[in-house]
């Protein structure tokens, strides 16, 4: 998988891709990530990247040409990235947009600051994602946190695929409750259904637990999810228990 970073912060966004199970990812060429400074498709000799906004107001606005170049530049190098440009407008990315871009063959992201990119360049912009409801100085930690999650999902970049099929979010539920020795500490014991080895019952009791969390916790994900039939039941002999522990 190829990711291209379009920023004016080159060394903010590689030092953020050396940690952790990204940072092996990128050193091991699972994934391919290209740091672009934009200031080098500038053609001044102050490599100015922003002018005052037309009309009047606070701030300042990224220019248009540098990132045009930018992208003209990969484009006569035969590549045709996906380009998301990371911006408090945009869709609130989760795990299902995770999922989705992490099928793309090139994704490049493009690092707003200022007052953010001249409305022009939304021409070239496939994609505008937010990570919530808040302003950042810059994209940078946005749009690492998205590369972040989107590598989670390709082949490679986590060991043990199980463990990204059992976050919170990818099935639309929270995750599970989940326990380490010692068994029994400051008087707190594990559940016995963890400790007994049987492995149906443990799933199920894993899902019983997923369920109640997301109801509880984020009764707007509980309300919009689609139940499979497995979910179905299990959901059934939760409110059971719940009912039966009531009386």
């Amino acid at each position: 998988m190829k990711i291209s970073v379009a920023t004016l912060l080159p060394d903010l966004i590689k030092e953020g891709l050396k940690w952790g199970i990204l940072g092996r990812a990128v050193e091991n060429g699972v994934i391919d990530v290209d740091v672009i400074n934009i200031r080098d498709y500038t053609t001044d000799r102050h490599r100015t990247t922003d002018d005052y906004i037309y009309g009047g107001g606070a701030g300042m606005v990224m220019k248009p040409e540098p990132l045009y170049d930018l992208y003209d530049d990969l484009i006569c190098k035969g590549r045709k990235p996906y380009v998301i440009y990371a911006s408090p407008q945009g869709r609130v990315f989760h795990s299902e947009i995770a999922h989705e871009l992490a099928k793309k063959d090139e994704l490049l992201f493009i690092c707003g600051r200022y007052e953010g990119i001249d409305e022009r360049c939304m021409k070239i912009v496939d994609d505008e994602i937010s990570i919530g409801d808040y302003v950042t100085s810059g994209a940078e930690f946005p749009v690492l946190v998205m590369i972040d999650s989107i590598s989670r999902f390709y082949p490679g970049v986590v060991g043990n695929y199980d463990s990204v099929i059992n976050d919170s979010h990818y099935q639309g539920l929270l995750d599970h409750e989940n326990y380490t020795r010692p068994s029994e500490y400051r008087g707190m014991k594990v559940p016995e259904v963890y400790l007994n080895g049987n492995h149906k019952l443990i799933d199920e009791a894993r899902l019983k637990n997923s369920l109640l969390r997301t109801a509880v916790k984020r009764p707007d994900l509980f309300s919009q999810k689609e139940f499979s039939v497995e979910e179905k039941r299990a959901l059934a002999k939760l409110i059971l228990e719940l009912y039966q522990d009531v009386e």
